[in-house]
């Protein structure tokens, strides 16, 4: 088994840390092989912003995603770049107050999940800068790569001490969304 999971979006929004904590939950939680990788411009917010996690229960033999099963697209730049990329068949999750031009036709290839991310994150734990961490819980509850309970660890393992309470809350919405999107209500 190896999945590909791409996260893209801009600096400020959580992408590398969402991807290290996944990573984190499939290696040290899960026992399984894990490799993150990113890619970001010199601007530290607002540049474009890229992390890739390969999960396998094999040694990985190359690092990077060549085909991603699962991608989170949160900036129309993401957009555009790597829905491509994607499997034919894989998850996407779609920023949906990010990405207003989407290409409904590339879209027919992939189950599309185009829910508005950071406004529920900011109606659910007050912060838009927890948006990261509920997709989190959205793509994990949609995709099964790792389980609740080893996404929630490496959650509380990997945010700043003080804002852990927060950030629970953020990532159990997201498996409430995710539950909602299996349902077919979203």
């Amino acid at each position: 088994m190896r999945k590909e999971v791409l996260i893209g979006g801009f600096g400020g929004q959580g992408v590398i840390l969402a991807s290290v904590i996944l990573g984190r939950a499939a290696a040290v939680y899960e026992g399984l092989y894990a490799v993150q990788t990113q890619a970001y411009g010199p601007e530290s917010r607002g540049g474009a912003s890229r992390a890739e996690v390969v999960i396998s229960d094999e040694p990985i033999d190359y690092p990077k995603a060549l085909a991603p099963d699962y991608a989170v697209l949160l900036s129309q730049q993401a957009y555009e770049k790597y829905l491509p990329l994607v499997k034919k068949g894989g998850i996407v999750i779609v920023e949906k107050d990010l990405v207003p031009n989407r290409n409904e036709e590339l879209e027919k290839n992939f189950k599309v999940f185009a829910i508005p991310l950071t406004e529920i994150a900011e109606e659910t734990t007050g912060l838009s800068l927890t948006m990261n961490i509920l997709t989190l819980g959205l793509l994990v509850k949609l995709a099964g790569i790792v389980s609740e309970d080893s996404i929630e660890k490496a959650v509380l393992d990997s945010v700043p001490k003080g804002t852990e309470n927060i950030n629970l809350r953020a990532l159990k919405k997201g498996f409430e969304l995710g539950e909602k999107a299996l349902k077919g209500e979203i």
